[in-house]
């Protein structure tokens, strides 16, 4: 064999070897993924602060676990005051649906339908199952919490791993991903720049104007003195955070109980104010992601659905950033504009 077939060979197995491990690595990270993703998106959202406070204390280490600190608090602190509250007021709610008559304003609005004795059984029957089933998914929930619970833990565990050491060696990280890039210096600057800004604008964006969203209908809850408002407030909160759901899957069962049950004024209201936050969601998140990351915003919504098919509820915030960075590269790549899905 010549020289030059021995170095044939040596790069093709160094390339057969790289590529196996790639997948290995992938094979072995893939259950922690979605976690490790999770803590670099919580390091990205708390950088601003790491930042100004490494500036103060001068200690990267302290800094970071100060962060820490403030992390657990904000994840334990609601989890410990909401969690009881949060626990009555959901067997409250399970405990009034039972006692509400579904069918007679059903009998009024519809009686050509509920003529018949026998569909108006077959109808209460269908109720009072959906109903019972609703609240056996709700207790099998809680009950898969508490058995996946060490699961859990161990995830977390990575978050708050990742949240730590992303915010400590931002630096190191960041030179060692431009080091694998093969691009020259100034397109590395450049990736990274409009990475920085479509990251802020996808989790700003996705995460803001969904609190924001989840508020406005709360309101209508406390304003027309809905039963159970806070929780059904903080629901709104996490289902607005969440592009595609939204709010209305809140609001409108609760519109529809208060009509039920003779709460027009009540009912009115609520629809008001979940039409208002709905409008939020379908306009101005769209629009505000779009705008900051200069992508159109259909491209946007229909990477937001892909990668929650992909990424499960996280990946309404991956999959707007992969298809962000993809059309980086390939804008850098072309350098120029790509007409019609970058907008300038």
């Amino acid at each position: 064999m010549t020289k030059i077939d021995e170095s044939y060979f040596d790069r093709i197995m160094t390339v057969i070897i790289l590529i196996v491990l790639i997948v290995f690595s992938f094979l072995l990270l893939r259950p922690i993924l979605l976690s490790i993703l999770f803590g670099l998106l919580l390091a990205f959202i708390f950088n601003p602060l790491y930042s100004w406070l490494s500036k103060k204390i001068k200690s990267k280490n302290l800094s970071a676990s100060i962060m820490l600190v403030l992390l657990l608090l904000m994840i334990i602190l609601p989890v410990w005051f909401l969690t009881p509250i949060l626990i009555e007021q959901s067997f409250k709610i399970f405990q009034s649906t039972l006692q509400i008559d579904f069918v007679t304003p059903l009998k009024n609005l519809f009686p050509t339908f509920f003529a018949s004795e026998q569909f108006t059984t077959q109808i209460s029957s269908v109720v009072s199952s959906f109903t019972i089933k609703t609240a056996n998914s709700i207790t099998n929930s809680f009950t898969n919490i508490l058995l996946n619970l060490p699961a859990i833990s161990l995830h977390i565990l990575v978050v708050l791993f990742t949240f730590f050491f992303a915010l400590r060696d931002r630096d190191e990280l960041s030179d060692y991903i431009k080091s694998l890039l093969p691009f020259p210096k100034d397109v590395e600057n450049k990736l990274f720049r409009y990475s920085s800004e479509i990251t802020k604008a996808v989790v700003y964006g996705t995460v803001l104007i969904g609190i924001l969203q989840g508020f406005v209908a709360g309101a209508g809850f406390f304003l027309f003195s809905i039963p159970n408002a806070l929780f059904l407030t903080l629901l709104a909160v996490v289902a607005g955070v969440l592009p595609v759901i939204g709010t209305a899957i809140i609001w409108v069962p609760v519109f529809i109980f208060m009509l039920i049950a003779g709460n027009n004024l009540g009912a009115w209201g609520v629809f008001a104010f979940g039409m208002a936050s709905s409008w939020i969601d379908n306009i101005l998140r769209p629009l505000f992601i779009s705008k900051m990351t200069k992508i159109h915003s259909g491209i946007v919504l229909i990477s937001m659905i892909g990668g929650a098919f992909f990424f499960g509820i996280l990946g309404f915030v991956i999959g707007p950033l992969v298809v962000a960075y993809l059309l980086i590269i390939l804008e850098l790549y072309r350098k120029k504009p790509i007409p019609g899905l970058v907008m300038k």
